[in-house]
Order: C-alpha cells, then sequence, then structure tokens
C-alpha cells in the first residue's frame, strides 16, 4: 500500500518535471496524466488513514476492554478484603475503608 502510494508520487513528480521540455499537446497530456495520479495518491492516502483509525479502534477496545476486567478483579478483590477485616481495604459497595 505504502509502496504503491510512493510509486505514484515519484510518478506524479517525475510528470510534473517533465512538463517543462514538451509541446502544449505533450503538456495537457502529461497534466491529465498527473491529475489522475494525484487522485490516486490523494485516494491511497485516505484508505491508508482509514486503516490505521480502524487499527486504533480495535486497541481502544482492547485497552478499555482489560481495563474493565482489571477493575472487577480489583473490586472483587477489596470486597473479599474489606468482608475479612483487613486494614486499608475499602468495601466497593459502601466506599469506606477499613481501619
Amino acid at each position: 500500500m505504502i509502496t504503491r502510494t510512493l510509486t505514484l508520487v515519484g510518478a506524479a513528480s517525475a510528470l510534473a518535471l517533465g512538463m517543462a521540455a514538451c509541446t502544449e499537446t505533450e503538456q495537457e497530456r502529461t497534466e491529465a496524466r498527473a491529475e489522475q495520479a494525484g487522485d490516486k495518491v490523494g485516494d491511497a492516502a485516505a484508505q491508508a488513514g482509514e486503516v490505521i483509525e480502524s487499527g486504533a479502534m480495535k486497541a481502544a477496545r482492547a485497552v478499555e476492554e482489560g481495563a474493565g476486567k482489571l477493575a472487577n478483579k480489583l473490586e472483587e478483590n477489596q470486597a473479599e478484603a474489606a468482608a475479612e477485616g483487613r486494614e486499608g481495604a475499602v468495601n466497593p459497595a459502601t466506599g469506606e475503608r477499613v481501619e
């Protein structure tokens, strides 16, 4: 994907540089090709952005899910510790610390 994008950027650059030495007809054809290449680069960049955003979304969901599981486990541990009367534990149901 990135290689294709770089190839298209290179092609567009080469076409733009070649315009200086061409006839008017060749310049118009070169401009049209450069525009098409630019469109392809824009499309490829947009697609790459979507892939990156999708990956970030999946990572955020995984972190959120992991954090939720961890919070549940810690809450269970604190409830158990508070029920046993261990100092410093906080009863999750009341928010009160055992002293």
